[in-house]
C-alpha cells in the first residue's frame, strides 16, 4: 500500500511540466511542488524549482550582459576579498563554480543598485560581506544569468534586512534564535547561558548566510529546497535542530563553546525532520516574529533591537569564522 501511494504522488518533473491558464492552478502546482521537494529534487530541475518558489518573474540576458560589460564596480576590491575564500573546501562547489563567476555576478549586483534610477527597492541594498556565500548555491544550481536574478530576488524581496548595512535582520534572527531555544529547550538554553554562550557566540555566520557557511553543499541544497518552499525564517529552526543533534555532547561538555566553534556537517533530512516538529511547538506570536524578521523592520522594534551602530556591526563581524573575516578588520 505504501508503495502505491508513493507512486501516485506527482513528481517534481511532472509538476514543473504542467501548463497553467490561471493563477489558482499555478498556486496549486506550487503547493504540490513544495510537497514533492521534500522527497526528491533532480539536480537538473532544482534551478527551475527555486525560481518558481522565489517567484523570479523576469530573467533578461540583455540586462545581465549590459551590467557585466560595465566591468569592476566601486565595490570590486571588497568583493574580491571575499570571493577567493568562498567554500574553498567544498569540492562540489569548486567543480561547478569559478571565482570569476562570483565576481561577475556580485559586481553586476552592485551596478544594478548604482543604476537604479531612483527605484526605492534597490536603494538600500548593495554588496555586504556574506553575499558571496549566499550567491554561491545559485551558481551551483543554474546558469550564471539566472543565478544573478534569483540571488537578487532573494536578497531584495525575501531577506532585505539581512543585507542591510546594519544587518538588523541578522541581529533580529540571533535574538529570535535565543528566544526560540529558551522556549523549545530551556535546559539547553540555561546550560549554554550559564557558560556565557548565546546565539551571537556560535550562530552569527549561520544566520547571516542562511546556513550556507556549513558544509557540505550537497546537504545545503536540500535544506534550501525546504527553506524556499516554506520560508527563510526556518533557517533559525535549522540551527536549533543542529544543536538538538549534538545536545548530549553539549550538556556533557566542560567547554561547549569549543563544540560550537564550528557546527557539525549538515545532515539535511534529520534537520528538516526536527524542524517540522519544532514548528509545532513554538507559540503563534513567536512564530509570527520569525516569519517577519527577514523583511519587516517592526520586528526589531518589538524585540527592542535598536538601529545598529558601527561598533555593533564590528561586534558582529568578530563572531564570523576566520575564513569570512575581512583581512582589513
Amino acid at each position: 500500500m505504501d508503495v502505491t501511494v508513493e507512486q501516485s504522488q506527482p513528481t517534481t518533473e511532472s509538476i514543473l511540466a504542467r501548463k497553467h491558464t490561471d493563477s489558482e492552478a499555478s498556486e496549486e502546482s506550487l503547493t504540490a511542488l513544495r510537497e514533492a521537494l521534500q522527497h526528491f529534487c533532480p539536480k537538473e530541475l532544482r534551478g527551475k524549482a527555486w525560481k518558481l518558489l522565489l517567484r523570479v518573474n523576469r530573467v533578461s540576458a540583455s540586462t545581465y550582459i549590459s551590467l557585466v560589460e560595465k566591468g569592476s564596480s566601486s565595490l570590486d576590491d571588497k568583493i574580491r576579498q571575499d570571493t577567493f575564500r568562498t567554500m574553498t573546501t567544498d569540492t562540489n562547489f569548486i567543480e561547478h563554480v569559478s571565482e570569476d563567476m562570483l565576481v561577475r555576478l556580485l559586481n553586476a549586483f552592485v551596478w544594478n543598485k548604482e543604476g537604479n534610477n531612483g527605484n526605492e527597492e534597490l536603494d538600500t541594498v548593495t554588496y555586504v560581506q556574506g553575499m558571496n556565500i549566499l550567491a554561491a548555491p545559485f551558481l551551483m544550481t543554474m546558469p550564471e544569468m539566472e543565478a544573478f536574478f534569483s540571488f537578487s530576488i532573494l536578497v531584495r524581496k525575501w531577506c532585505p534586512l539581512y543585507v542591510h548595512p546594519t544587518m538588523k535582520g541578522v541581529h533580529c534572527g540571533l535574538k529570535l534564535l535565543d528566544i526560540c531555544l529558551l522556549q523549545l529547550d530551556p535546559v539547553l538554553y540555561g546550560f549554554l547561558y550559564g557558560k556565557n554562550i548565546t546565539a551571537r557566540t556560535y550562530a552569527f555566520a549561520s544566520v547571516m548566510t542562511l546556513s550556507a557557511c556549513t558544509p557540505p553543499s550537497s546537504e545545503l541544497l536540500y535544506l534550501w529546497d525546504f527553506m524556499f518552499s516554506y520560508g527563510l525564517h526556518l533557517n533559525i529552526l535549522f540551527i536549533i535542530a543542529q544543536l538538538a543533534l549534538i545536545r548530549t555532547e553539549l550538556l556533557h561538555s566542560d567547554h561547549p563553546a569549543n563544540l560550537l566553534r564550528v557546527l557539525p556537517p549538515l545532515r539535511a533530512r534529520k534537520i528538516v525532520h526536527l524542524t517540522k516538529s519544532l514548528c509545532k511547538k513554538i507559540s503563534d506570536d513567536l512564530y509570527d516574529k520569525l516569519v517577519r524578521h527577514t523583511y519587516d523592520e517592526s520586528v526589531a522594534e518589538e524585540l527592542g533591537i535598536l538601529s545598529s551602530t558601527t561598533n555593533e556591526q564590528k561586534d558582529g563581524i568578530e563572531e564570523l569564522p576566520d575564513f569570512m573575516k575581512d583581512d582589513n578588520e
